[in-house]
């Protein structure tokens, strides 16, 4: 029900219920009236012109003589009359019996009191479905007996119930007549805005050449029309966003270059032999490494972004660019005090990937557990393999980097991932490594993992497709 199509259906579908429900009530009621009311007329008429004709001559006999004069003169037709006496007992009918039969239907009680009276229903001696015009008899102003006319009504009830039939079933083809066009126009009306939702998505996924159809000049095509501008729009901005974050990065990154060299230069040489020019010749090479990785994730986001980015992938064990890494981020052990732990898998573990992007995913989850963990605590990296629950023909290389530090809270850990999201936890930098990170991963056919609490360390994994070796 929370679809627009289906709200549009039902919306369709009650509205003709309602109108077949109360047109289909309206014939029938006048069918009802109609076939019951003139049966019932005719029925009553047929008593008014007998009392009409006879009730002078009924009037001044007794019951007895009254049944013989009715079976002489009144018996005809094909309307039963019945002679009752003025307690509703049958005196006799027009078939000339007297059938032991008292009869109190509300007709009946009606001309005991003086009135016309008119019934429909079962008559409870014949059992069939009548309807019925009992009149009153007086004899100067006591009523002595009572004229019963009756006709069955069975025929007319297969009438109505056929009508009806017929009725119901014309209701339901209108019904599922109206439903099919529902759908029909409805489809016509939410498939636009489907395609421009589905538009819609690819964007948010990041494919930018995706266009709305535009198929009519109606709102929802004009609505196309500016979903598509807007995209077009984008596009230039997106482009134009990346071309600026790809030359102020290549700008960036000369004269970075520059005063690292000769940073290094000056502090080699004999002349820097005073201590304050030492601290601030090491300060500038610390914060010149610094703005050089921030350049460097700000020139591989770019090339992310516009899916330029280029992997050299060959047949490679995992634990060689681990190793490699492991033994060159060691000597940050005597910097910070964090211990750094590696376990290596036994056997090698071949996987089909790129040897460079590798080692900068190993440097980044590295760096950033060395940033996040105090003084006395641990790194431990480890490299693994295990097979695929739901797929025992799927192994896969498993990189973990765990570590004891502050940890990532439960509301931040989500979007850590997400590009430029900066946890709040005092630490610089761009918010892109671990995004790159991620990405890289996947363009390998695999994934990045992370699980962590406040407090407790972070444990980040990093799946990779094994690839047999002969």
């Amino acid at each position: 029900m929370n679809s627009l199509k289906t709200r549009i259906v039902w919306s369709y579908l009650l509205l003709i219920v309602l109108v077949v429900c109360v047109l289909g009530g309206l014939f029938l009621t006048l069918i009802w009236n109609y076939y019951y009311g003139s049966a019932q007329s005719s029925v009553k008429q047929r008593a008014i012109y007998a009392l009409t004709q006879h009730s002078r001559s009924l009037a001044s006999l007794k019951v007895h003589d009254q049944a013989d004069y009715m079976l002489q003169y009144m018996a005809e037709g094909d309307v039963r009359l019945q002679l009752l006496d003025n307690n509703g007992r049958v005196a006799i009918d027009s078939d000339g019996f007297a059938e032991q039969v008292q009869y109190t239907t509300p007709d009946v009680k009606t001309a005991m009191d003086g009135y016309n009276g008119t019934w429909q229903g079962e008559d409870p001696y014949y059992g069939e479905r009548v309807t019925s015009v009992t009149i009153p008899i007086y004899n100067d102003t006591r009523v002595v007996s009572l004229l019963r006319y009756s006709a069955s009504v069975e025929l007319i009830d297969d009438m109505v119930t056929r009508l009806t039939q017929m009725t119901a079933i014309v209701g339901a083809g209108v019904v599922l007549l109206f439903l099919g066009l529902s759908l029909w126009m409805t489809q016509r009306i939410v498939r636009p805005i489907q395609e421009l939702t589905r538009a819609a998505r690819y964007m948010a996924d990041g494919d930018w050449t995706r266009r709305a159809v535009k198929r009519n000049n109606d709102e929802i095509g004009q609505l196309a029309e500016t979903f598509n501008v807007m995209v077009v729009e984008l596009n230039k901005r997106e482009k134009l966003k990346n071309d600026f974050i790809s030359s102020i990065s290549h700008e960036l990154r000369t004269p970075l270059t520059s005063i690292k060299g000769w940073s290094e230069t000056l502090k080699g040489s004999e002349s820097a032999v005073d201590e304050e020019t030492s601290l601030g010749l090491n300060i500038i090479s610390r914060e010149t490494d610094r703005l050089t990785g921030l350049v460097e994730d700000l020139l591989d986001f770019s090339k992310l972004a516009a899916g330029n980015i280029e992997l050299q992938p060959e047949v490679l064990d995992l634990n060689s660019p681990v190793r490699e890494m492991v033994h060159q981020l060691g000597v940050r052990e005597e910097q910070t005090g964090v211990k750094l732990i590696a376990t290596f898998g036994k056997n090698p573990i071949f996987v089909y990937g790129d040897a460079n992007r590798l080692k900068q995913v190993i440097i980044n989850l590295i760096d950033n557990a060395f940033k996040f963990t105090p003084s006395g605590g641990s790194v431990r990296i480890a490299t693994t393999t295990f097979t695929d629950k739901d797929n025992e023909k799927k192994a896969y290389a498993q990189l973990t980097v765990a570590d004891t530090g502050s940890g990532i809270s439960e509301e931040d850990l989500p979007h850590v991932t997400e590009k430029f999201y900066k946890a709040n936890t005092g630490h610089g930098g761009s918010g892109l490594g671990l995004a790159i990170c991620k990405e890289i991963a996947e363009l390998h056919g695999g994934a990045l993992l992370i699980d962590s609490e406040r407090g407790a360390g972070t444990i980040v994994t990093v799946k990779l497709p094994i690839v047999k070796e002969d």
